[in-house]
């Protein structure tokens, strides 16, 4: 009964805490939060469906179903679940992929001469289908990655990594605004190289700019950095943050209908939305085939952009979130909304902070925000049909300013890691002229790569024993470290594996000075320049080498009490022997193993430089070796 319990509690979160919710202190601050919330993702859900290349409607599905199944199954109490531009983004190119204009343009039935017209519609119920079957397949990949616990997987994905890559994806957001912004009429693109042929197809096409949308654009744009800026400003001032995007909605939506610029000045707006939610319908599941590889990747960094998000307020308020319920529940937000015509969706940084400033407590102000949207939804959508589409591109192109000071990340970056620099540069730079599919590939693989070549290539350096101190430091960075006589500590950064452990041995003979195979053949000729020299005598002399081996005092008095020193070394002989003086001034090495975490079985191979060192008479010691070592420390000492 306890497991059971346990599991049910796990799976859903609600539990654990709506049964003891504190009504009196909570209540009033998650009603506020929640409307505000809904406030701000009413236009952001319109909004992020233009970038997802579906009828904006789509938007306001994906902002209603996903956050009513995240209250129940999520462990954040502060992440605005719904649509966010990034995945938007992704979903988008897939889609323009899959369904490209040029399949749905037809001849008019009333002319061989005319030109061919584009079948809007039938184009975006394609492009439907694709989003919906890309959103089930990454629903399933969420859940089961989740029920298998790999909810670590976001690890991979490294902060300069991720923030290069959004970076890159704000960058395709604007260039595939400009047209809305413009009034101009491009197709869209996707794939490598994208981002570049739509700049070029609008610069192409910027002498039939729209005056009017232009201007309106600019002006929606300029309203909400001002209004953008006051709310930075002045947060710990205002009780909620100004609503610029539904202000700028709902003025917009007032202009363009009382001016009719549709008709009379061929702005573009959103068009019809219908009113109330669509029956569930089971997806196309014959373009999954297709899906697969996309659907991966919006998998991973929808998580990775949620449970990031997530982890920050939990630590700022003192809570626990768990990354395996967290792939299970957007998982199962995305599985579940998809059967209802939803696109993928996840955290969304911008609503997150308003749900957070205006005093969200529990994910009742994620409730409250999708009943907002749901009121929207069945009641008024129809008043938003004349909304200018320039004005959702300026809302977009606001909200991603926050991207866009992630270039502030190089200098930064520049001064502390310069490998971390190049992850940055790299999932940007593969991100915009690849896509941003191909682009997070190439970031991840580049990301794993330095990590090889940092265990590869790790530093190390001789230590030196500190005065008045326990510390050993490298003596080439501290000059107060100073080295023992005839010892020599080598320390390196790494563990020792077939990638490493040939540089480990060369880094070893360079640092310490000491090199066997050159010791054994100066050994070997200075042997054979005593034979030559002697060969002319009678007798012949014993060549001795002097060792540095360390005997006891006691064991020397011992010695020379019984007689046996002077029995071993008798005066004839020590007149008949020639000795050869040590050819290294070091007699010992300890190699600090406090770093090595393993060591695989061509490191220990390698390490039969011990008993090379031993040949000239140099004793080699491991010190610092972690308990799973132990074993091999034993074998390769034998």
């Amino acid at each position: 009964c306890k497991k059971a319990k346990a599991a049910v509690f796990s799976f859903l979160p609600i539990l654990t805490w709506l049964p003891s919710y504190p009504v009196k202190q909570y209540l009033f601050s998650d009603v506020v939060s929640g409307l505000s919330t809904g406030v701000v993702q009413l236009p952001q859900g319109l909004a992020y469906a233009m970038l997802a290349a579906v009828p904006p409607v789509y938007g306001l599905y994906s902002s209603f179903y996903p956050v009513l199944l995240y209250t129940f199954f999520g462990t954040s109490r502060h992440i605005s679940i719904g649509t966010f531009a990034v995945i938007s983004l992704m979903i988008g190119g897939v889609a323009v992929r899959e369904a490209p204009d040029d399949m749905f343009y037809f001849l008019p039935a009333n002319g061989s001469n005319a030109s061919a017209v584009l079948d809007v519609a039938a184009r975006d119920t394609r492009r439907v289908q694709v989003a919906v079957v890309l959103t089930t397949l990454v629903g399933i990949i969420q859940f089961v990655l989740g029920l298998l616990r790999f909810g670590f997987v976001a690890i991979y994905l490294t902060e300069p990594l991720v923030r290069g890559f959004t970076t890159a994806a704000a960058v395709h957001v604007v260039v595939s605004q400009l047209k809305y912004l413009l009034g101009v009429k491009t197709p869209r693109f996707s794939g490598p190289l994208s981002a570049i042929y739509s700049i070029k197809a609008v610069l192409t096409d910027i002498t039939s700019t729209n005056v009017t949308t232009l201007i309106l654009g600019l002006s929606c744009l300029v309203f909400l950095y001002v209004i953008k800026d006051l709310n930075e400003r002045f947060k710990k001032k205002l009780p909620v943050p100004i609503p610029g995007e539904i202000i700028v909605v709902i003025v917009s939506t007032g202009v363009s209908y009382g001016m009719s610029l549709s008709g009379d000045y061929k702005v573009d707006v959103v068009g019809e939305i219908p009113t109330g939610l669509l029956p569930p319908a089971v997806p196309d599941f014959s373009l999954l085939p297709r899906l697969v590889t996309d659907s991966f990747a919006v998998a991973i960094v929808g998580f990775s952009m949620g449970i990031s998000l997530a982890k920050t307020f939990a630590l700022k308020y003192s809570y626990s979130v768990d990354g395996n319920q967290e792939l299970i529940a957007l998982g199962l937000c995305n599985f579940f909304s998809s059967f209802f015509q939803t696109f993928a969706i996840t955290c969304s940084m911008s609503r997150s902070l308003v749900q957070e400033s205006t005093g969200g407590k529990t994910q009742i102000a994620g409730l409250l925000s999708s009943l907002v949207v749901l009121l929207v939804v069945v009641a008024i959508g129809f008043v938003f049909q004349p909304l200018p589409q320039t004005a959702l591109a300026a809302i977009i192109m606001v909200n991603l300013l926050g991207m866009f000071k992630q270039f502030r990340d190089i200098p930064l970056l520049w001064r502390t890691s310069r490998i971390e620099l190049a992850i940055w540069l790299v999932a940007f730079v593969a991100s915009v002229l690849l896509g941003l599919d191909y682009g997070l590939l190439v970031a991840l693989a580049f990301a794993i790569l330095t990590v090889i070549y940092r265990t590869q290539s790790p530093k190390s350096g001789v230590l030196g024993h500190v005065p008045g101190t326990g510390l050993y430091c490298d003596v080439g960075d501290y000059e107060e470290a100073a080295e023992y006589e005839g010892i020599k500590i080598f320390h390196s950064n790494s563990s020792i594996y077939f990638a490493n452990s040939d540089l480990y041995v060369n880094a070893l003979k360079e640092k310490t000075g000491v090199n066997p195979e050159r010791l054994q053949s100066a050994r070997k000729a200075i042997q054979k320049q005593k034979k030559k020299a002697n060969g002319s005598h009678n007798s012949p002399r014993k060549i001795c080498s002097v060792t540095h081996e360390v005997l006891s005092i006691n064991h020397v008095a011992e010695e020379q009490t019984n007689g046996q020193l002077g029995d071993r070394h008798s005066e004839s002989d020590l007149e008949e022997a020639v000795f050869l003086e040590p050819l290294s001034t070091v007699h010992s090495i300890i190699l600090d193993w406090t770093a090595a975490n393993f060591i695989d079985s061509v490191g220990h191979v390698s390490l039969q430089v011990i008993k090379e060192y031993a040949a000239v008479d140099v004793q080699v010691v491991l010190a610092g070796c972690s308990s799973n070592l132990t074993a091999l420390t034993a074998v390769v000492t034998y």
